[in-house]
């Protein structure tokens, strides 16, 4: 080799290391490849909203209408700033229900599925962006998983496309109702409280529509894994997990309570329900705790309801579905468990136990972490609203605990908002969906690094 090609030779291979250099240095973790998933398919969404040909009346759609909607939809919250059935053309409403379906699933879920349509390989780094998208801590059988939710989403919401349309046909003509049945089911499955026809006006004593819309979505709330354990329990009579039994027992604890408390609190106010009959005040109850938690959709009238009513609707809203499904809150396992902490520890017991299973502290610690970030965001989001909007703080909460748990309940005060107001909306919308423990784990992940070697002495703080 001459000394000219020698020198060539060395220059290409210093270029070579440059850039795997680069590639390295711009390596992106799991959780900002979620992150700046959610907010490419927002912004997407939302310009694809803002187009003419997106809106009933063929004009354009201001940029913060369209970017309000696509955040809403996507973070399957349901938030609304123009009404959905009536401003939105059928080309709008079809790039809303998409923006739902990938959000409600998440993003990486569906890419996946395309991978294993196109017969590449699974690399062990989408597992673990799928793994953490899905709130899983076990990477175990995850592209298996994976197969097993797209083909159960797609049944169920198949199912209930199909029962609500033999319910909107005869009202709405063929076309009309096939794709309201189709738009609610996914909208209810993925408890994104998106609806076309203004809180189901005219169905609202369908029980039929009610209760297939109710199981939809508490099938969504409690969460993938809950729902593969029962189908394995069902198929091959494979034991029930201790989170998946727990879980289903707190979901069950709270939508009976919460209708019990929402009828007790309305049952003679006569915005609601008095004057209709003793099992519609039932029925309207309980599908008042279902969706309060998760959903969204307003049967009843929120903002005709009692103060009382309101506060019981905050802290369920708060405490949304659960982990690793559609729904949004702090979650009903954390809620479970903080609840469990405070029984045991009032008993004088150092141990958390469920299920002859040991709690940790780290997993109560992560719990009230979670409660708190959320709750302190819910209400710093309320104070700037109600300071910037001249409005009460308990109005503002609504909006705030409502966007923050991705539910979509509302006062009717979304609309009338500023700009300003809005984007605070919708930063807690998008926080509540991409998961505010996510976000501060990828900000403060060097700092953990750092500290993750210290131990530092025991300091005794009297409580109480």
């Amino acid at each position: 080799m001459t000394p000219k090609q020698d020198k060539f030779s060395s220059g290409r291979r210093l270029i070579v290391q440059k850039k795997l250099k680069l590639r390295g240095s711009i390596r992106l973790t799991a959780t900002q490849i979620i992150i700046i998933g959610f907010l490419l398919l927002i912004l997407l969404g939302g310009l694809l909203l803002m187009l003419p040909i997106s809106s009933a009346s063929g004009s354009f759609t201001s940029p913060e209408d369209a970017m309000f909607t696509a955040v809403s939809a996507t973070c399957v919250t349901g938030l609304t700033v123009v009404p959905s059935g009536t401003y939105w053309s059928m080309f709008g409403q079809i790039v809303i229900l998409i923006l739902i379906q990938i959000g409600g699933l998440g993003f990486m879920t569906l890419a996946v599925m395309l991978s294993i349509f196109a017969r590449r390989q699974i690399t062990p780094r989408e597992r673990v962006i799928v793994a953490q998208s899905l709130g899983l801590s076990d990477l175990g059988g995850t592209v298996k998983l994976v197969k097993r939710i797209l083909l159960g989403t797609l049944c169920i919401e198949f199912a209930g496309a199909v029962i609500l349309a033999t319910q909107f046909i005869p009202e709405l003509g063929w076309g009309q109702g096939i794709w309201c049945g189709i738009f609610h089911s996914v909208s209810a499955f993925c408890n994104a409280g998106f609806d076309l026809l203004d809180s189901f006006s005219g169905f609202r004593e369908n029980y039929l529509v009610g209760g297939t819309v109710m199981l939809l979505i508490v099938i969504g709330g409690i969460g993938f894994i809950v729902w593969d354990d029962i189908v394995n329990f069902i198929k091959s009579r494979k034991r029930v997990s201790v989170y998946s039994k727990f879980v289903v027992a707190i979901s069950l604890a709270l939508i009976v309570s919460g209708a019990l408390l929402v009828a007790l609190f309305e049952w003679n106010n006569p915005a609601t329900l008095a004057g209709i009959s003793v099992g519609d005040k039932i029925y309207h109850s309980l599908f008042q705790s279902i969706t309060t938690r998760t959903a969204g959709i307003d049967f009843i009238g929120n903002a005709d309801m009692t103060p009382s009513t309101q506060l019981l609707c905050l802290f369920y809203m708060l405490i949304g579905g659960a982990s690793g499904s559609t729904a949004g809150g702090v979650k009903v396992g954390s809620f479970g468990v903080l609840v469990l902490a405070v029984v045991s520890f009032a008993r004088g017991s150092d141990e958390i136990v469920l299920g002859k299973r040991r709690i940790t502290h780290l997993t109560v610690v992560r719990a009230l972490t979670a409660v708190s970030i959320n709750l302190t965001s819910g209400i710093l989001g309320g104070i700037l609203i109600s300071l910037a909007e001249g409005i009460e703080l308990l109005p503002a909460l609504y909006e705030t605990i409502s966007a923050i748990s991705t539910v979509g309940l509302s006062l009717s005060l979304t609309p009338e908002l500023s700009l300003f107001s809005h984007i605070v909306i919708m930063l807690l919308m998008f926080f509540g969906r991409v998961g505010i423990l996510t976000i501060t784990y990828s900000l403060m992940l060097r700092q953990a690094k750092k500290r993750g070697c210290i131990s530092y002495p025991e300091v005794n703080i009297m409580i109480g």
